[in-house]
């Protein structure tokens, strides 16, 4: 649980064109990962879902800066 604290606690302080840039490096390193794990297995078959999992969080937190930007406005 603590690498999920730290992770959030880590996009928090990133402004929402740091978020971009990072959301665009995590999808192109989940789009290597399951090429590599289509051509032969990965060691740690996981490390795929939790990538998917943190792109989702990354994705959540623009949507909740966007939404309260917007009410602010």
């Amino acid at each position: 649980m603590s690498k999920k604290k730290e992770f959030i606690g880590g996009i928090k302080g990133l402004n929402a064109e740091d978020l971009k840039v990072q959301l665009e490096q995590s999808k192109q390193r989940l789009k290597k990962l399951e090429f590599a794990h289509a051509i032969s297995p990965l060691e740690n078959p996981m490390s795929i879902r939790a990538l998917r999992k943190d792109i989702a969080r990354i994705e959540t937190f623009l949507k909740q800066n966007q939404g309260s930007e917007a009410a602010k406005a």
